[in-house]
């Protein structure tokens, strides 16, 4: 009999396969990188006993972070930070290198922690209390009339 022909079939197909495409290339994850750790080779030229601070940085480079005073170490953080869809971003994987010095300035150890090794540090949240309730400024001037004294006033 009649044979119904939609000459736009492949196309609508097409757009479809697209569009399913699509979506499955937004439920994946997504890294990325923070930080600098020197590899092992490049540690592996620093002497303890010997290397000072400056050709620790001549050698591996510039700290991440060092420590408050003079005599801190040097910290060398890398992470690597996962997002998948619309998860919180999980850190997968974060190293750090840390690097104490004598009070000279001389190397006195080098230590390498991965994410098994860190602890979670709690953040205490404080708020001063403020003794203003959530009112309008209106409502505080009309809150204020009976609380004076009119001889207040006059002198």
């Amino acid at each position: 009999m009649f044979a119904l022909r939609f000459p736009r079939a492949p196309a609508l197909r097409h757009v479809g396969v697209g569009l399913a495409l699509l979506a499955l290339t937004g439920c994946t994850a997504t890294f990325r990188d923070h930080g600098y750790v020197p590899p092992a080779e490049d540690l592996a030229e620093i002497i303890v006993g010997i290397d000072t601070r400056d050709t620790v940085i001549e050698t591996i480079g510039v700290p991440t972070s060092s420590g408050v005073l003079d005599d801190g170490g040097y910290y060398y953080v890398a992470t690597r930070v996962r997002t998948f869809a619309y998860r919180q971003p999980k850190v997968i994987e974060r190293e750090l290198v840390a690097i104490s010095f004598d009070a000279r300035g001389v190397v006195r150890n080098i230590e390498r922690y991965g994410l098994q090794d860190g602890v979670a540090v709690p953040l205490d949240r404080r708020v001063t209390d403020s003794s203003l309730r959530d009112q309008t400024l209106l409502r505080q001037l009309l809150g204020n009339m009976g609380r004076f004294a009119p001889g207040a006033l006059a002198e």
